[in-house]
């Protein structure tokens, strides 16, 4: 049995150019009671090796192809024998203290099944990437605090979701709920895992304590691109699907279409229309292959407030895009 008391699990795919930073930062945490591994998806850029040569204490599964997200975080969390799991995207850099102030934030709730760090985008470090994730009635996903200051979003907070790119979990509760949902492939499934949590009684915790700079889509390459719209449109529709019931899916039924109308319109603006209307078409015809959550009267207190959740987070949507566009001109 491990005496470590964290795992890192750090996903991979082809993500060479970024693993010294990675793997450097980690070395100079002050908690030293953890272990790390890499989990490869079948990479072909020479990243395990250099893992291997350069980085011998850090374990790896190595995968025969690229299975997504998803496979290769469970692969990790399963391996791992610690109390608390660390998810880690290679494209990060971690700063000192931070496996520390999961930790203590993790310990400090015990009804907390994750904790998200404030991160901080790499290349604007005066900018925050991600407070936590929060989730609207419209069905948009969005991360919380992002492009706003790194001097805001000082305070812990329960968070709809942990952003997975850099978040702690609390390893038995997976077995209880069940792992990451590897028909997402990529993209939603933290928001799907943490709804999941919700439901069954867990927090999700903002943890400001705890930082980390991102690069942001290291994998994919870019903010929008066809795979990631068609993927995350299908998955938008995988995640009410399972985790809303009937009556609180009728419920929200015409925010969720007026949301999907508003994002249709966005993404034939950007030139990505057709790959989201495919994916919302994919998701709809392949909705039955998800596992849907199973309902229970005992948990019907967390469906009231999750949909409560979801209406403030439909106005802190607002309120952070009305504050982005409101200080635009004073910064061009």
């Amino acid at each position: 049995m491990s005496e470590a008391k964290v795992t890192i699990v750090i996903p991979n795919y082809n993500g060479k150019a970024f693993m010294k930073d990675c793997m450097e930062a980690l070395e100079g945490q002050s908690c030293r009671d953890l272990e790390v591994i890499l989990v490869d998806n079948g990479s072909s850029d020479g990243s395990v090796e250099l893992v291997k040569e350069q980085y011998p204490q850090v374990k790896r599964i190595v995968l025969d192809q690229n299975y997504g997200f998803s496979r290769a975080v469970n692969e990790g969390i399963r391996a791992a024998q610690t109390p608390y799991v660390i998810l880690l995207n290679n494209d990060t850099k971690v700063r000192p203290g931070y496996v520390e102030a999961l930790v203590k934030a993790m310990d400090s709730h015990p009804k907390a099944f994750s904790a998200s760090p404030k991160m901080i985008q790499m290349y604007h470090p005066e900018l925050i990437d991600d407070a936590g994730d929060q989730y609207t009635v419209l069905g948009w996903a969005f991360q919380r605090g992002v492009a706003h200051s790194v001097e805001r979003y000082t305070k812990p907070a329960r968070v709809f979701s942990a952003c997975a790119g850099a978040a702690i979990y609390r390893r038995e509760v997976f077995e209880k709920i069940g792992y990451f949902d590897e028909l997402h492939f990529a993209y939603l499934e933290d928001l799907d895992v943490g709804y999941r949590a919700r439901i069954h009684g867990w927090q999700n915790l903002y943890a400001p304590d705890a930082q980390v700079e991102h690069v942001g889509s290291g994998t994919s390459g870019s903010k929008y691109n066809a795979f990631k719209v068609r993927l995350a449109a299908r998955n938008s529709i995988y995640l009410n699907y399972k985790n809303m019931p009937l009556f609180q899916m009728i419920l929200n039924f015409p925010a969720l279409a007026a949301g999907a109308f508003v994002k249709s319109l966005f993404f034939r603006k950007i030139g990505f229309g057709r790959e989201y209307k495919e994916g919302l078409k994919e998701g709809w015809r392949t909705r039955k292959q998800c596992r849907k959550v199973k309902f229970s009267f005992g948990n019907l207190w967390h469906y009231i407030c999750i949909e409560g959740r979801l209406v403030s987070g439909t106005f802190g949507y607002i309120w952070e895009f009305l504050q982005r566009k409101l200080r635009k001109p004073a910064s061009s």
